[in-house]
């Protein structure tokens, strides 16, 4: 790892890693001012690349929260207690195309500096977007793709790959 990168950092991007996939996460883009929406993951990486400390999400284009990814420089994601599961619960499957969304939850939005969080989020990473695009189906290897289904059979995910430059 490179020295120059704070432990702080360090030790939230591990903690996002140990917790994405099983306690999830949310992703958001946008701002107050000009519009955003947010989104559960369950997939995500975190660590160096191009000597910077990176946390890289996986959005399907179908998402509403993906034109948002797209056009914004900056995206966060949002770490919660397991009390507040079955509100990303409701934010993984409901859209914000259909509606605010968020008003279904118990939970707070609170705009930042570059982009959106939550008052009851554990942990906020803001995310510079310092790389894009869509995962290439044709190369990836066949196990991992026929296990995802139909509904990847023809559309990727896009990979967001944002540079970590605060942990709230």
């Amino acid at each position: 790892m490179p020295s120059n990168i704070p432990q702080k950092i360090l030790d939230a991007q591990a903690e996002f890693v140990k917790r994405v996939g099983g306690d999830w996460a949310l992703v958001t883009a946008g701002t107050e001012q000009d519009g955003w929406n947010t989104m559960t993951i369950g997939w995500g990486t975190a660590g160096v690349l191009w000597s910077r400390p990176t946390l890289t999400v996986f959005v399907h284009p179908w998402r509403y929260t993906h034109q948002f990814l797209i056009d914004n420089d900056y995206f966060t994601v949002q770490l919660f207690d397991n009390v507040h599961k079955p509100d990303l619960g409701v934010l993984g499957s409901k859209s914000g195309r259909d509606g605010n969304k968020v008003a279904l939850t118990g939970l707070t939005p609170k705009p930042l500096e570059h982009g959106m969080t939550f008052e009851e989020a554990t942990t906020t990473f803001v995310c510079k977007k310092i790389y894009s695009h869509a995962i290439d189906l044709d190369v990836m290897d066949a196990s991992i793709r026929n296990g995802l289904g139909a509904f990847y059979a023809t559309d990727a995910h896009t990979v967001f790959v944002g540079e970590l430059v605060e942990v709230l």
